[in-house]
């Protein structure tokens, strides 16, 4: 077969077949929240948490009421102190929502916690911040977490 046709079907054969098997992956283990079900879960008192370091929360500020828990540096290293301060915050058995810039790192977060912590109802907003202030919601400005750790 003529080489510049095998380099061009190469490609048309792999892209359904790594559709196909991503379509074979389960679901996450935890549930996704767009903009409306945050709102949702802010009204019904979950407790919300954002994951971002604190120049991130200076920049665009956060959603009123979260609490403010950097998880990974500027390397995407997880904080020594992360885990500790997670769990005063939290209950496994309760929901907690899980906030970054746009939903990679709580993504990730949230798979460790449901499959490795126990978390049993854990919610990762998909699009992050990002989302949330391109839809014209309210953030409060801040520069870091008080002594509660919420601004």
């Amino acid at each position: 077969m003529n080489r510049k046709l095998l380099l061009l079907l190469v490609p048309l054969v792999l892209i359904p077949v790594g559709w196909f098997a991503i379509t074979l992956l389960p679901d996450p283990p935890y549930k996704s929240l767009d903009n409306e079900g945050l709102e949702q879960m802010v009204r019904d008192g979950a407790t919300v948490i954002d994951i971002r370091r604190p120049e991130e929360w200076r920049q665009t500020g956060v959603v009123e009421g979260s609490y403010l828990i950097t998880a990974f540096d500027e390397r995407g290293r997880m904080m020594p102190d992360f885990a500790a301060r997670f769990g005063q915050l939290t209950d496994p058995n309760e929901p907690v929502v899980l906030i970054c810039r746009t939903g990679n790192r709580t993504s990730t977060l949230s798979r460790l916690l449901t499959e490795q912590a126990d978390y049993q109802e854990v919610y990762n907003v998909s699009r992050g911040i990002v989302s949330w202030i391109a839809a014209g919601k309210e953030v409060k400005p801040c520069s870091g977490p008080g002594p509660d750790l919420r601004c």
